[in-house]
């Protein structure tokens, strides 16, 4: 028998102004549960985690919490008032029988030595500091609100593999797609304020999501028709037998307010890019380029080419210097020794994670307009500021609303929609899915697969690396930084591990192999066992000469399983097909993942 909900919520309902923001929510963490709480920016996904906290109480519905269960919430914005140290902050979270040890390790594996100042932390420190706390008492339920905001790559892949290990219950909120595949394994969805569950985790959530919003518009179409055929008869039909007709007159009206009320999902952003006359063939070169502070190099003897449409990703832990690698890159810096010349008719825009162009006390119509009337200019064409918000999911009250009162995913969007609406041929974008929900992710990966120029791209989020960068620039340590082809997974099975804490890369990386030409490999770890050069044992031949094959039929495989997912009656008509397709597609396609980076490494051994 299934143990019992440690928490429940039923029925909850919250309404803030007018329109509710959740209206039917259901939430049941069982114990060792892994869920992820999905939905879009402003569908009260926030606000549905401090209800289950115990933070916010709802209009109405029901909050049960077993007796004895403990419950730990990551707050967004935690109060660290009245605590001398960073270790006095997470030992306050501490209850009678917890490890006391516990504070110090966690504070430790994520950077942090325990005796900082609270009030003197950055954001990314701070969000540790929280993080720490609400791991250290191994609670029976973790609410975790965008745990990754702020935190680098190797803080991102501790703290997923630390909560893989953890024996209570798990709620994410999360716009790391990797992230939340490899930790849920139950989605609740919010949408329009009402909850719907599916018993997988995130990976196989985005086609049941588009299944359903098909089913819907389908549903939506077949009142449409109902009510304009009821209409027609009210016009034409006979009027004989009174009563009847009354009830149908009845009927109709009832029809026209489902129509009314019916709450259609949120509308999608448009994006598109200004782009200028193309750039010159050569954007970027640098040639023994160094740049230092102190007696701390960030920079050491980089070469390397940026070419007109190349897409490169800069990855790093904070503190390697990726901003100001970015401004040697595009000249708003000089090197201390070396060269970086750029290339001609150049047009650069740059999209800084720090939204300083943003001023608390500007209007979102200000930022747009530049402070001067109601146009917009982009690609050479006047719009009314009003259209171009709603581009970016701006309602027209919005248009004078202060920066101040954005949320987060809003203040990204009004960046970028500023940022886009301005000529470039180089992009610049520094962190730009920060605070993004996954539609948004979406379309802005879109728009920079359709973009003809050159894009630089500084970001932590594994798969958006994946899905844009054709080379990744990694930092090594010590100010060396190697470029490798390919996405962030192509980076790990060529380098043999990912991107490593600032302190712990400096004492172990690998020391990298330089070479000529824009495309560079590291050596393997020193403690790997180095293979016989130019020659493989007949195991790994074999596995080398079938691994083409076997590839092959895994792709075939993937792509019949999209064609029956693809259908988008499958999941009303036979759900239980649905799921088992949608697992077989996550299986294959980790199985060509493993079996393409296989491949990969042999292909190296061989040509080492």
């Amino acid at each position: 028998m299934a143990a019992p909900p440690l928490l429940t919520l039923q029925d909850v309902a919250l309404t803030f102004g007018g329109t509710p923001l959740i209206e039917r929510a259901e939430l049941a963490i069982s114990p060792g549960e892994r869920t992820c709480l999905v939905g879009r920016n402003g569908s009260g996904k926030s606000t549905l985690m401090k209800i289950a906290a115990g933070l916010v109480e709802p209009d109405k519905g029901v909050r049960f919490v077993q007796p004895g269960t403990t419950i730990r919430y990551l707050a967004q914005e935690p109060d660290f008032s009245g605590f001398d140290t960073t270790l006095a902050f997470v030992e306050a979270g501490l209850t009678h029988g917890d490890d006391a040890y516990r504070a110090r390790y966690l504070l430790e594996s994520l950077g942090m030595t325990g005796a900082e100042d609270p009030t003197r932390l950055s954001g990314g420190e701070g969000r540790r500091v929280a993080l720490a706390q609400a791991l250290a008492p191994e609670p029976d339920v973790l609410l975790l609100d965008e745990p990754t905001n702020h935190l680098d790559l190797p803080a991102i892949e501790w703290l997923e593999s630390e909560l893989k290990s953890v024996r209570g219950a798990l709620v994410l909120i999360s716009h790391d797609r990797r992230f939340l595949s490899a930790l849920s394994k139950t989605t609740v969805w919010l949408d329009r304020g009402i909850t719907r569950r599916i018993e997988q985790g995130f990976s196989t959530f985005e086609a049941w999501r588009d299944a359903f919003f098909e089913e819907e518009e389908r549903d939506r179409h077949k009142l449409e028709r109902k009510i304009a055929d009821e209409e027609h008869w009210l016009r034409y039909g006979v009027t004989a037998r009174r009563k009847r007709n009354v009830r149908r007159l009845g009927n109709l009206q009832q029809l026209r307010k489902d129509r009314r009320e019916d709450r259609r999902p949120v509308g999608t952003a448009t994006m598109s890019s200004t782009e200028a006359d193309p750039s010159g063939a050569l954007v970027v070169e640098a040639k023994g380029a160094t740049k230092a502070y102190g007696t701390r190099t960030i920079v050491d003897d980089l070469s390397i080419r940026v070419m007109r449409g190349d897409r490169l990703g800069i990855v790093g832990p904070n503190g390697a210097g990726k901003t100001t690698l970015i401004n040697l890159l595009t000249g708003q810096q000089p090197p201390d020794a070396g060269t970086i010349a750029l290339g001609t008719n150049l047009k650069m825009m740059l999209l800084d994670q720090t939204r300083a162009v943003l001023e608390p006390s500007m209007t979102v119509r200000d930022v747009l307009t530049g402070g001067s009337g109601d146009s917009v200019i982009v690609g050479g064409v006047s719009r009314h500021v009003i259209g171009y918000m709603k581009d970016f999911l701006f309602t027209p009250e919005q248009a004078r609303t202060p920066v101040s009162v954005l949320s987060g995913g809003e203040r990204n969007r009004l960046l970028i929609a500023r940022a886009l609406a301005q000529p470039a041929n180089l992009l610049v974008l520094d962190e730009p899915t920060n605070d993004l929900d996954l539609e948004t992710l979406d379309l802005l990966q879109e728009m920079l697969t359709d973009y003809s120029g050159t894009l630089i791209l500084v970001s932590h989020d594994r798969d958006f690396l994946d899905r844009v960068v054709g080379s990744v620039l990694v930092s090594e340590g010590e100010g060396v930084w190697v470029e490798y082809a390919g996405g962030y997974t192509d980076m790990i099975a060529q380098r043999g591990q990912g991107v490593q804490a600032r302190t712990v890369a400096s004492a172990s990386r690998a020391a990298p192999r330089k070479a000529e030409g824009a495309k560079e490999a590291a050596r393997p770890e020193a403690s790997k066992p180095e293979p016989a050069k130019g020659k493989l044992g007949f195991k790994d031949q074999h596995e080398l000469k079938t691994l083409p094959d076997r590839m092959k039929k895994l792709e075939s495989d993937i792509a019949k399983l999209r064609e029956v997912l693809a259908d988008p009656q499958l999941y009303a008509r036979d759900p239980a097909r649905f799921a088992k397709a949608s697992a077989l597609l996550g299986e294959a396609e980790t199985q060509l993942a493993a079996a393409e980076d296989r491949w990969l490494e042999l292909e190296m051994l061989r040509d080492a």
